[in-house]
């Protein structure tokens, strides 16, 4: 490479995107569109650098394969910036694969580190743990090394680890310092305040009080049983019942458990479960099969005994009851986690991410709109959603991670 493209190259890499594009603005080769697309990103002009990265990767040689790899793994990243979580993973690891037969550890390294955000993003935690589970930071540079922790800490928050989190966030904040990049600095500062802000709520006795990361791991590794709302289930210290796919269930665990020492009259359990402001003897007929099917389901956990007036719940082992519920909730909550990242997303994006259709989510996003709570911009495949981030809150329980039993 002649100097002004190593220049370039350098002032990347310490983040300076002004100073590569005053050295390569001009130039049409194959280096200086690759460094001019990788300089777009950083300065927020995604379809732009998307547009230069193609071009270089169409100008480099057929021998110059480890050139297009990167090329590849700069597009890759753009996209994830952009939520383009639809992008085919085999181009990635095709990629990588050519990165590391031709000793380039560590783009490979980088490589492998957006493969696990992408998985992080769309709820695969235990794939993202294995993609990671053979990569060693040590001999990487520094700001790989952030990314690398922070990946490590984005899985830890995920798994309800909060020891191993700030561990990992210690790890990425001296690499951030060591790297000298202001915007990797920040996003490590960004990560580290999620341990600092409500992620949950802890419902009882008719009160709510707001818990942080670590206060809710410490609930869910107590002796209480505890109804938790964030992931729709139903446990204590040794037992996980699931109710996510058992909708009707759970909102009579959870009315049961809010009561919690007192029992819940017939037509409030009709209300909560059926949505029915009437209940007629047909629905409290119902109500009897869904409880009956609700005893079955909570055996190992607790009883739910009838009164006069209506049923309770009584813990077999435990000595408390608890609800933890999400900080904000609604019918949308789970989409309006996802945009509150702070960064633009399709709808096709945010139906891979939330495992559902892209017609529902897409219902789910004009509800919201109308209710002026996101907005959106571009058109057709191009138009992106987003909304401010909620003040004051994490989003991690909100998001779709099954939690760990026992």
């Amino acid at each position: 490479m002649d100097s002004l493209i190593t220049a370039a190259a350098r002032a990347l890499a310490a983040g300076d995107a002004l100073g590569a594009l005053n050295r390569v603005a001009l130039r049409d080769d194959a280096p200086a569109l690759a460094l001019r697309g990788i300089a777009m990103a950083q300065l927020g002009d995604l379809v732009r650098a998307k547009a230069l990265l193609r071009r270089a990767a169409r100008a480099f040689g057929p021998r110059e394969a480890v050139a297009r790899a990167r090329c590849v793994v700069a597009e890759a990243e753009i996209a994830l910036a952009s939520r383009d979580l639809g992008r085919p993973a085999k181009t990635l690891n095709a990629a990588r694969a050519t990165l590391e037969e031709h000793g380039d550890r560590v783009n490979a390294a980088y490589a492998r580190y957006l493969e696990v955000r992408r998985l992080l993003l769309i709820g695969r935690i235990d794939e993202a743990e294995r993609r990671m589970a053979g990569l060693d930071p040590s001999p990487l540079p520094a700001a790989s090394r952030a990314a690398y922790a922070l990946v490590v800490a984005g899985i830890a928050l995920r798994r309800l680890r909060t020891k191993a989190a700030r561990a990992a966030l210690a790890d990425a904040e001296r690499a951030a310092h060591d790297a000298r990049i202001p915007g990797l600095t920040a996003e490590v500062e960004s990560a580290t305040l999620l341990l600092n802000t409500p992620a949950a709520r802890l419902v009882s006795g008719g009160e709510a009080r707001s818990l942080r990361l670590e206060e809710v791991e410490a609930l869910l590794a107590s002796k209480a049983l505890v109804v938790d709302a964030c992931r729709h289930a139903v446990r204590d210290e040794r037992t996980v019942v699931s109710l996510a796919r058992r909708p009707v269930l759970f909102a009579l665990a959870r009315e049961l458990g809010e009561a919690w020492r007192e029992d819940v009259a017939r037509d409030a359990l009709v209300l909560r479960a059926f949505g029915l402001k009437l209940a007629d003897e047909s629905h409290r007929a119902r109500l009897r099969v869904e409880i009956g099917r609700l005893r079955t389901a909570l055996r190992p956990l607790a009883r739910v005994s009838a009164t006069r007036r209506g049923f309770a719940l009584e813990p077999r082992r435990a000595r408390e009851v608890f609800v933890l519920a999400p900080p904000v909730e609604g019918e949308h909550a789970a989409v309006l986690a996802l945009l509150s990242d702070g960064e633009s997303w399709s709808s096709s994006a945010l139906a891979q991410a939330l495992s559902a259709s892209q017609r529902t989510v897409q219902r789910a996003i004009d509800s919201l709109a109308a209710a002026g709570k996101v907005h959106s911009f571009g058109r057709g495949r191009a138009r992106r959603w987003m909304t401010p981030p909620v003040p004051g809150f994490t989003t991690t329980l909100l998001l779709p991670a099954p939690l760990v039993s026992g």
